[in-house]
């Protein structure tokens, strides 16, 4: 066990960490009627256990913790030097990129474990671990690994069937046992409208001589999200992405201002006009007196922003790498489907990919007719003049 191969901490990290407390902390196996993770590290090698963090420290001095991509960032204490990403076609791809660096530093490793999920990050994921020399990747189906028979096989095939219809059925048991990439998430949202929008997913130049929109969903202790679009040669485009987490609106601000795009609205949801406690002021007011042109989306339910963005699609073209990550998150935004009766719920799951999504929608708010460009405003570029007025 590497924990006791080399001293240092390592992780555990599922999609939220809720889910981790159920299926790896608390979880028993059924076939002995112990908890998984006394069958895993026994009392011999522990020194002690703490339930509230799901931690354990070994008697060497290591230490193993079960976490969420969800508050990755908000991990404190000796970085990982070993962290095993479990179902990371569900999880958030922003905690690789944030913890990649660390391991990077350290000498650490990482591994990924999951079911597919379509063609999202994992999918990326297994391609890169595939090309690398130093990585091993490893598809292993159900009918490799001797886990069922045929005739199981066949008896699971025919439930999906019967549970989805023909189309569905047989795309999830696909997905889930013979590891296909091919089937979108079940219940994404924008499955249909990204699989049609496929050849307007491309290089999409921003054009100078026409100003930048920026479309905002704002995090408080998560993730802010925005993006950028211009109305140039009687088409929607959709030239940029940015995200983050944990920031203040001046880091936004600032990083706007080194994109050099010059910009026209700055579209900000209704709750962007709350005074902030930090500041005293609201998103709306930093943001105007750094030299945006604010304007509010209306109020709207999220069923009413998804039906605008699943009209808005087709007049699309996307830039597809400086896009990619909120792609991603649009690709992974899904309604839960109830086990038992099948059905969907009636908002889509809040995960990682709801502040990209929220702003996609805001964006379909605010995009209607294209009406006569407003003229374009120049953003100061200095600190001093953000800085003006903070204490």
């Amino acid at each position: 066990m590497s924990a006791f191969e080399r001293v240092g901490t390592y992780w555990h990290m599922l999609p939220m960490a809720s889910q981790a407390r159920k299926a790896i902390w608390n979880a028993v196996n059924p076939h002995t009627g112990r908890k998984r993770i006394d069958e895993a590290f026994p009392d011999a090698i522990r020194a002690r256990k703490n339930d509230q963090e799901m931690y354990i420290e070994f008697v060497n001095g290591s230490t193993w913790q079960v976490v969420g991509s969800d508050n990755y960032n908000s991990m404190v204490g000796a970085p990982p030097v070993g962290i095993v990403y479990s179902e990371w076609a569900l999880s958030n791809p922003s905690a690789k990129a944030y913890l990649r660096p660390i391991l990077a530093e350290n000498g650490g490793w990482q591994i990924f474990i999951t079911t597919p999920r379509g063609k999202n990050h994992a999918y990326t994921t297994y391609q890169n671990a595939s090309r690398d020399e130093q990585a091993f990747a490893q598809i292993l189906t159900a009918n490799q690994t001797g886990q069922y028979d045929a005739e199981q096989l066949d008896r699971l095939r025919a439930e999906y069937v019967a549970d989805f219809g023909e189309t569905m059925g047989n795309a999830l048991f696909e997905q889930e046992f013979l590891c296909s990439f091919e089937s979108p998430i079940l219940g994404a949202v924008y499955a249909k409208e990204l699989r049609e929008a496929a050849d307007r997913i491309t290089r999409v130049p921003h054009d100078p001589t026409k100003p930048v929109h920026l479309f905002w969903d704002l995090g408080r202790a998560d993730k802010t999200a925005i993006w950028f679009a211009q109305f140039a040669h009687m088409e929607y485009r959709v030239i940029d992405y940015l995200e983050g987490t944990g920031k203040h609106i001046g880091e936004y601000a600032h990083a706007l201002q080194g994109k050099r795009y010059v910009y026209a609205d700055c579209w900000l949801p209704h709750d962007a006009e709350h005074e902030l406690l930090a500041s005293k002021r609201t998103v709306a007011q930093q943001l105007k007196d750094a030299g945006f042109k604010v304007r509010i989306v209306p109020k709207t339910s999220i069923e009413t922003r998804i039906q605008a963005a699943r009209l808005l699609f087709p007049l699309l073209w996307i830039d597809g790498e400086r896009c990619e990550e909120g792609l991603q998150a649009l690709r992974s935004y899904h309604y839960d489907v109830d086990p038992d009766t099948k059905q969907f719920s009636k908002d889509p799951v809040h995960d990682w990919s709801s502040h990209a999504a929220d702003a996609f929608g805001y964006m379909a708010v605010a995009m209607k007719e294209p009406k006569k460009e407003a003229p374009p405003v120049e953003i100061p570029r200095t600190v001093n003049h953000w800085n003006k007025g903070r204490r």
